[in-house]
């Protein structure tokens, strides 16, 4: 087994539980639904949301792990500057974060609805639906500093750069959350890129015919 391609498919693993998380939850409640439809959902849905939870913070280990493989990538292409590298490195982590936190929100709300008092169930549902400045802030890190990584050092197809760019902008302005799902795009391709060489690199040399 080529214990290289490990890390890089940490990013497509992540993609896919993050996926997986939203697909079990469902459509949660906004904070304009009433206070009896918020609760309802909750208690109806308990298990799911307490699931869709623990996927997330799954989702994050793994997306740990590809930072580390991610980061390698761009250092080795940048020489010993690296700033760049670290930028995406510190976009990826608030990612993180955010994500931890809407993770550590829905286990919350699916295993404790019942036990807790209506105004804690609509104040953690609020922050469940509007707490999304961590992962914004850090979708937009990551993707311009991976963009401004790939166009200045290379190290990954300049193509990729430019997406990247682009979707780190747009997550600056009101279509943050289709940046959101571009970057899983962004992502999986990193990942499919870098797996593509550790393999390359793990093939033996042919045989010297005698």
């Amino acid at each position: 087994m080529n214990t290289r391609l490990i890390a890089p498919l940490t990013g497509i693993l992540f993609v896919v539980l993050a996926i997986a998380a939203f697909l079990v939850s469902g459509e949660t409640p906004g904070t304009d639904d009433s206070r009896r439809e918020i609760i309802s959902y909750y208690l109806d849905n308990d298990s799911e949301v307490a699931i869709s939870g623990a996927l997330l913070a799954l989702a994050s280990v793994a997306l740990a792990f590809f930072l580390g493989a991610l980061r390698q990538a761009l250092r080795a292409a940048a020489g010993d500057e690296g700033g760049l590298s670290t930028v995406v490195l510190l976009g990826g982590l608030m990612i993180i974060v955010g994500a931890s936190i809407f993770a550590g929100l829905a286990f919350t709300l699916g295993d404790a609805a019942d036990e807790l008092p209506a105004s804690a169930v609509l104040t953690l549902n609020a922050l469940n639906s509007d707490l999304f400045f961590p992962v914004a802030v850090g979708i937009a890190v990551f993707n311009l500093g991976l963009g401004l990584a790939v166009l200045r050092h290379r190290g990954l197809p300049r193509p990729l750069g430019w997406v990247a760019l682009v979707i780190g902008i747009a997550g600056l302005t009101p279509a943050g959350f289709f940046a959101f799902l571009a970057t899983g795009i962004v992502i999986v391709w990193v990942s499919v890129v870098l797996a593509q060489r550790s393999s390359v690199s793990e093939t033996p040399p042919a045989a010297i015919p005698d």
